[in-house]
C-alpha cells in the first residue's frame, strides 16, 4: 500500500532529525478549521452578496459606531484589525461602497483624513439579521459539547498569547 502524505512527510521530517510534528500537524489543523469556517460562512452570507471578509468589516464599523462611540472609521484602522494590506482593503471598502453598504467621507475633525461609516441599510440589515447569523455560527460548533467549545477556546486563547509573545509583531499589518 502506497504511503500517505503525511506518513511521507513524517519520513522526511525524521531523515531531517525532527522527530515532533505536534507544531506543524496543530497549524494544519487550525488552517484548516479556519478555512472551513470561512467557506461556510460565505456561503452562509452570499445570500444577501455578502462574504464573510466583507460582513466583518460591517461589523466592525457597527460595533465602533455603538460601543466605541466613533461615528466613523478610518481604512488604516481596519486594515490594522483585518490584518489586511491596504490595497485589499481599499478592494473591499470600494465594492461595499458600490453596494451601499458604506460610505466614505472627510473627517470632521481633519479634513485631510476619510472615515468610512455605515449607510441606514447597513444598520438595519446588521439589527435584522445578526441574530441568524450568530446561530448559525453556533450550529457549527454543535459537533462538540459545550465543555469541549470552552475548553478549545481556552488553549486557543493560551495558544494565541504564547504566539503574541514568541513573535510579537504578529498583531501588526503590513
Amino acid at each position: 500500500m502506497k504511503p500517505t502524505w503525511i506518513e511521507s512527510f513524517r519520513k522526511w521530517a525524521q531523515s531531517l532529525g525532527v522527530q515532533n510534528l505536534s507544531g506543524m500537524e496543530m497549524m494544519y489543523w487550525v488552517r484548516t478549521v479556519a478555512m472551513l469556517y470561512d467557506r461556510a460562512e460565505d456561503a452562509f452570507l452570499a445570500r444577501w452578496g455578502l462574504s464573510g471578509a466583507r460582513a466583518s468589516v460591517l461589523l466592525f464599523l457597527y460595533f465602533s459606531e455603538r460601543w466605541g462611540g466613533q461615528s466613523g472609521v478610518s481604512p488604516s484602522q481596519l486594515c490594522a484589525w483585518r490584518g489586511v494590506s491596504k490595497g485589499t482593503m481599499s478592494v473591499l471598502l470600494r465594492n461595499l461602497e458600490k453596494d451601499g453598504w458604506v460610505v466614505r467621507g472627510p473627517d470632521p475633525t481633519n479634513r485631510r483624513r476619510v472615515l468610512v461609516r455605515l449607510t441606514d441599510e447597513a444598520r438595519n440589515f446588521i439589527e435584522t439579521h445578526a441574530a441568524e447569523h450568530l446561530e448559525f455560527l453556533n450550529r457549527l460548533a454543535e459537533v462538540l459539547s459545550a465543555e469541549e467549545r470552552e475548553h478549545l477556546q481556552t488553549l486557543l486563547q493560551k495558544l494565541t498569547r504564547g504566539m503574541l509573545t514568541l513573535v510579537p509583531n504578529a498583531r501588526s499589518s503590513n
